[in-house]
């Protein structure tokens, strides 16, 4: 989370210089099937936290292969930031929020409101709001909430929608939409 710079290449310095290249020569496949279209060879993740005050931008998918190294950093990312728990976070809610944020066309990134949550952070929130579920998909690793400053919530929402791959909660009022990888279904307004 933190920049550091070496004078040696990193694996990562690496993964960054061609992901560079990568990004400028994917080709858009624009009728290709899956919520991913337009995905190219790359798959690009970039957020930050108000909480913490950490920022990630990372290529986590190359060339048809999820990258270990920065799976692990966006699994740390999306912590549980109350008690620094982790869990692994479903790739299936990565690249929903990755190809909707692709979708959007949006220049920043998304700021993290809430990631995975531990069993006691859920009961810690459920005690103080009705909107928390019981067994919330965050505390699986499958759910994140998420703002974007340069678009609306009914923007967000209709780019996760379109994804057509899980849940989608719009809470206009609190300016933040949910993405989840359950079952498809939408609510809010």
């Amino acid at each position: 989370m933190t920049n550091t710079s070496t004078s040696g290449m990193t694996r990562r310095g690496v993964l960054r210089a061609f992901a560079a290249t990568a990004v400028a020569a994917a080709p858009t496949y624009s009728n290709a099937a899956g919520f991913l279209r337009g995905g190219g060879d790359v798959r690009r993740l970039r957020m930050y936290s108000g909480r913490t005050g950490e920022r990630m931008d990372t290529i986590y998918w190359i060339e048809g292969q999820y990258v270990g190294e920065a799976l692990a950093e966006i699994n740390t990312f999306m912590r549980d930031w109350r008690n620094n728990k982790t869990i692994s976070i479903d790739i299936r809610n990565i690249d929903i929020m990755a190809a909707s944020l692709r979708l959007l066309d949006a220049n920043e990134p998304y700021m993290l409101l809430s990631g995975y949550r531990s069993p006691e952070t859920n009961a810690m929130l459920r005690s103080r709001s009705s909107g928390v579920a019981r067994n919330s998909l965050h505390i699986q690793g499958q759910a994140a909430d998420l703002r974007l400053e340069s678009r609306s919530t009914a923007q967000m929402a209709r780019a996760a929608r379109s994804c057509a791959a899980g849940g989608v909660g719009r809470y206009s009022g609190s300016n933040f939409v949910h993405m989840d990888c359950g079952p498809v279904r939408s609510w809010g307004g």
